[in-house]
């Protein structure tokens, strides 16, 4: 059953029989035979003929109210209500910081394949499965070595994410590691975001060397903004130097944004904290119930127009069947009449 955007348009409907009952008569001017026999012609005409203008009578009266009811539907806008349509959206955007500093081309952590690999290559295995099960989250991807920069931006496509992560290589950041620069990049991006959970997955293999912005207190402004930190450390826990993992720092800066750090020191650690992390920050929807509305004005409309072009029709068709008999028509013949008579005897 239809509905109606402007059901006030109804109000209108008594209108006509208002006009009918309060309003004055219209009355044409003009020259008009009275004949006092009026009656008497009527009675002449026959039964039929006063029953076929009474018909004709309700029939265009009634015409008349199929128009004017037609036009209050069409003014009323009709619609039709479709069925419901769920639409999700991504509720979290979930930022990846990637380190691509020069350590992380060494080639020390234990892994399933026979052939060794950097500590790189297995991260990108490790955390490139973790973005196609985030199917449904907004993902986007930073790197950092010297400089930080947005790989990519937020986006549902987790297959352009693993692709651009697959692409990137030791050192295209920059030797050094600026982990709390990294960090700033991120609140910065986050900054325009609208969902209501952000987080951002920071990962890195050695101690911040090259940061503008300390790290802890980049994470003290993540925790302000309600960001949540969580931090994974990678390497051999056995390095020493600017290459050795701060693992306090990483684990103040998870603990500061109510977050979580992660130790790992092979490819199976490395997979276990993504898979704790796939836990902890579950893929979140954002749905929205949208019912179409179809508009359905187009009906009423063509009744009106086809009573109008049947009217018109019907009154054609009457003119053309007058004009047909009054050519077919005989002409009157007037016989003589005598005036007087003249007798000869």
């Amino acid at each position: 059953m239809p509905a109606f955007e402007w059901p006030w348009a109804f109000l209108f409907l008594p209108l006509p029989y208002l006009v009918y009952r309060f309003l004055p008569a219209y009355e044409a001017e003009q020259q008009a035979l009275r004949v006092p026999f009026f009656a008497r012609l009527g009675r002449l005409a026959g039964p039929r003929a006063i029953e076929r203008a009474r018909t004709r009578s309700r029939l265009r009266l009634a015409l008349l109210l199929v128009l004017w009811l037609g036009t209050l539907f069409a003014l009323a806008r009709p619609y039709e209500q479709g069925a419901p349509i769920e639409s999700q959206t991504a509720a979290r955007d979930l930022l990846l910081a990637v380190d691509l500093s020069g350590s992380m081309a060494q080639v020390d952590l234990a892994t399933s394949t026979a052939h060794p690999q950097t500590r790189l290559d297995i991260v990108k295995r490790v955390v490139g499965k973790f973005v196609e099960q985030r199917k449904g989250d907004r993902l986007g991807l930073i790197v950092f070595g010297t400089a930080p920069f947005v790989q990519v931006p937020f986006t549902s496509d987790t297959s352009v994410v693993r692709k651009l992560l697959d692409e990137t290589d030791v050192g295209m950041a920059g030797p050094q590691t600026a982990l709390g620069d990294a960090l700033g990049l991120a609140l910065s991006v986050l900054e325009r975001s609208d969902a209501k959970s952000r987080a951002v997955i920071a990962l890195t293999d050695g101690n911040d060397t090259a940061s503008k912005v300390p790290p802890l207190q980049a994470a003290r402004i993540a925790a302000a903004r309600g960001v949540t930190l969580h931090t994974i450390g990678v390497g051999d826990p056995r390095a020493a130097g600017e290459e050795a993992l701060n693992t306090a720092v990483l684990t103040n800066m998870a603990q500061l944004t109510h977050g979580q750090f992660f130790r790992a020191n092979d490819e199976q650690g490395l997979e276990r904290a993504y898979q704790a992390l796939d836990r902890l920050e579950p893929i979140a929807h954002r749905t929205t119930v949208y019912q179409p509305k179809r508009a359905v004005g187009y009906a009423p409309l063509f009744v009106v127009i086809g009573v109008l072009g049947l009217g018109a029709l019907a009154g054609t068709v009457g003119n053309l069947r007058r004009a047909w008999a009054s050519r077919r028509a005989p002409p009157a013949v007037v016989a003589p009449t005598a005036v007087g008579s003249t007798s000869h005897g």
